[in-house]
């Protein structure tokens, strides 16, 4: 991977990101393209790595192996409507831009058998603690299936779905999943407040408690539910609690949740890749 050359289209957090974890991993700045219409983020970014940065895309992208569409999914049109009469069939394409499917990049870029991925980032990658599903095309080689997939593992876990309809789930489950994290970290800290906690006391708490349980899921080789039973003594104060959960039907609120926004998902995609002429 080190010996190829990458483009970024799009200079915003999650680019930023990704090229950090890129260069803390060994990959050269100097083999990384940054094009963004925002001199200042460019910048920004230069201060923090050595990379080579564009104002235009279509020079940013003109010896690259892979370009990386880092740009808001309400973007992407016209970006790789701009660089498709520059486009060849030896680069790979990545979009981390949620919600747009391949058929449509495709259709855009308007360049038979054109080798694309499409990547489901979520927030954490901010700090290289992300989960990422990864997609492609038949077009994509085994080569370049390598070179994908280690891009984003430069920000987390990264793992490749076979049908691109699961891509919506994966929006619904670990795209916007941090959300709901976020949210039971905030209401333990409420009613640990509730409970008579000073606020940094619950909060401290309730976020070490989440960090702490993440860890040891992912540590173990047990499931999530055996962790749970073990932590469970009968007749003790985690499963009262717990029976509090389930005579409120949380994994029923939980199913309902992932299926709305999957759902949203599916309709999202079909209104971001009409076409605009």
């Amino acid at each position: 991977m080190k010996d190829c050359t990458l483009a970024f289209i799009g200079a915003g957090n999650m680019a930023r990101s990704l090229i950090g974890g890129l260069v803390n991993n060994g990959f050269p700045a100097q083999s990384i393209h940054v094009a963004d219409h925002n001199t200042e983020a460019l910048q920004s970014l230069t201060a923090l790595y050595p990379v080579q940065t564009f104002t235009d895309n279509n020079a940013a992208i003109a010896d690259a192996d892979v370009v990386v569409l880092a740009v808001k999914p309400q973007q992407l049109q016209k970006v790789v409507r701009d660089i498709a009469a520059n486009w060849h069939r030896a680069k790979l394409m990545v979009s981390i831009a949620a919600g747009i499917r391949l058929d449509d990049i495709g259709r855009w870029l308007g360049f038979e058998n054109a080798a694309i991925v499409r990547a489901m980032p979520n927030t954490p990658s901010l700090v290289q603690a992300g989960a990422t599903a990864l997609c492609g095309n038949a077009q994509v080689t085994n080569e370049q299936h390598e070179l994908a997939e280690s891009i984003l593992r430069a920000v987390g876990l990264a793992l490749w779905v076979k049908d691109e309809q699961q891509m919506d789930a994966v929006t619904a489950l670990s795209g916007s999943g941090p959300a709901y994290f976020f949210l039971v970290i905030e209401a333990m800290q409420s009613a640990g407040m509730e409970l008579g906690l000073p606020e940094d006391t619950a909060r401290l708490l309730a976020l070490e408690t989440a960090f702490g349980a993440a860890k040891m899921a992912l540590e173990s080789n047990e499931s999530a539910c055996v962790l749970r039973q073990r932590v469970t003594s009968p007749g003790g104060t985690t499963e009262r609690a717990l029976e509090e959960f389930e005579q409120g039907d949380l994994r029923g609120l939980f199913n309902k949740a992932l299926e709305a926004a999957a759902g949203r998902a599916a309709e999202l995609a079909d209104q971001l890749g009409q076409d605009y002429d």
